[in-house]
């Protein structure tokens, strides 16, 4: 086995760090555009901590800290310790039912003196750790349904978690670890299974469940028309269409309600229905909306029209750094956490939005292409798995900022206010910048 060199610059793929900075440098200077005022004395409201341009300085301080450690660790550690990382990661997630603060409808976050911790944000580093670990076991053959399913269970515990937690868009990340399992080899028709209830669920709320369940029933009819002849040589395939006829009826029936009415919280029903422009039909008989869940439903359809109006503002160039109207007058709400994005496109236009955009495609690609150089399957799942929790916040923060998606709270990497996801983006990434490091090494 080669020895590595103990410098610890050998073998560190630049490129991600620097990309790094980039992102990290942008995400302060929004929040710093979002945020300063006037009266405020610059130098000194960056070095008091009192700003929150402030806090997330000296977050990133912390951070490269963490990341100095992180690549000053051997990469073997993180292989040895990997199920202590995820067990860890579940006992923090535990520690939120007794000892959590309710923030802003959600119940995920536990203080600690003057700070905010949201273990649902660290154990993202233990699912991804674990689930390579898993995967990556000699005795693991994950053309297996059992492996799959217990893969499945890794990543998917947490999110249930989270769920209990009412922290239902970090939960949703969790599914972002299926692009591991997918790459790994992993049934191609579970994903297009994932996708039809996807395509069935937008469905049940945009089309009246009467007229849905028809269509479905005539699709359902005329498969069996169109293929009687090969149905009578092969009564397995009438089976089958029956089977997925129930089942798509069941989901738009019962699957579908029982979410809405006990999983997901009203207001957060009320958005993904404003998303469609219907109303929601899920209130009980006799029931009225509570003047809460209207306020949060009619406060995430103000914010998204604010966004779109601030991002549409900026034009091609943009207005300018500390010019904006729209950010700078507090008309979004969140705009330092979850709308980050419109103070970049107000300010910068569309010129800054796409070099924001570019360098997270070429952050994501870059990823990609380092996973797919790996020799060891434990690196080369985990790169996948940064690159998956990467994708889905990006994908789901800029959709959210523009109306394509229903606010659901999730951080854009790097970029957004929070030192819990500066931290744990950050300790994710060099991770994997780690392990690249020494990929000549021979791990498992």
């Amino acid at each position: 086995m080669t020895q590595r060199n103990p410098e610890i610059s050998k073998g560190i793929d630049w490129s991600l760090v620097w990309l790094y900075l980039a992102l990290v440098i942008i995400g302060i200077m929004a929040i710093f555009a979002a945020t300063y005022k006037e009266s405020d004395p610059l130098v000194q409201s960056f070095l008091q901590f009192k700003t929150d341009y402030s806090k997330q300085f000296y977050y990133f301080l912390i951070a490269t800290v963490l990341a100095f450690f992180v690549l000053l660790t051997d990469s073997k550690f993180f292989t040895a310790t990997a199920n202590l990382w995820y067990v860890a990661g579940i006992f923090v997630l535990l520690l939120v039912f007794p000892f959590h603060s309710r923030i802003k409808g959600t119940e995920s976050i536990i203080r600690l003196g003057g700070f905010q911790f949201q273990p649902a944000e660290f154990c993202k580093i233990c699912v991804a750790l674990a689930l390579a670990k898993f995967i990556s076991r000699p005795e693991t053959d994950f053309s297996t349904i059992r492996s799959q399913l217990i893969a499945a269970a890794i990543a998917l515990f947490p999110a249930l978690l989270s769920i209990l937690q009412r922290e239902t868009g970090l939960a949703l990340v969790y599914f972002s670890f299926f692009l591991v399992m997918f790459r790994e080899g992993l049934p191609p028709v579970v994903l297009i299974v994932g996708f039809a209830i996807a395509a069935l669920v937008v469905a049940t709320i945009v089309i009246e469940p009467n007229i849905l369940a028809i269509s479905l029933t005539v699709i359902a009819l005329l498969t069996i028309y169109f293929l009687r002849r090969t149905l009578k040589r092969n009564r397995g395939i009438l089976l089958t269409i029956i089977l997925l006829w129930f089942v798509c009826v069941g989901i738009q029936r019962f699957a579908v309600p029982f979410v809405f009415k006990h999983v997901l919280q009203k207001y957060q029903v009320e958005r993904i229905y404003s998303l469609f422009g219907k109303d929601n039909p899920y209130h009980d008989a006799g029931e009225t909306v509570s003047a809460d869940t209207k306020q949060k439903a009619n406060q995430s359809n103000y914010n998204v029209k604010q966004s779109k109006i601030a991002i549409g503002s900026g034009q091609l160039w943009g207005k300018g750094l500390l010019k904006g109207t729209q950010t700078r007058y507090d008309f979004v709400p969140e705009q330092r956490t979850d709308f980050i994005f419109c103070t970049i496109g107000e300010g910068f236009g569309f010129a800054g939005s796409a070099v924001l955009l570019g360098i997270y495609l070429i952050l994501l690609f870059r990823i990609v292409t380092i996973a797919e150089r790996q020799r060891s399957v434990f690196s080369r799942c985990y790169a996948y798995g940064v690159a998956g929790v990467f994708f889905f916040h990006i994908a789901i923060n800029l959709a959210m900022t523009v109306g394509l998606a229903p606010v659901i709270g999730i951080p854009l990497p790097f970029i957004s206010y929070g030192g819990t996801s500066l931290l744990t983006f950050t300790v994710m990434l060099f991770i994997l910048i780690r392990l690249d490091a020494d990929r000549h090494m021979v791990l498992r």
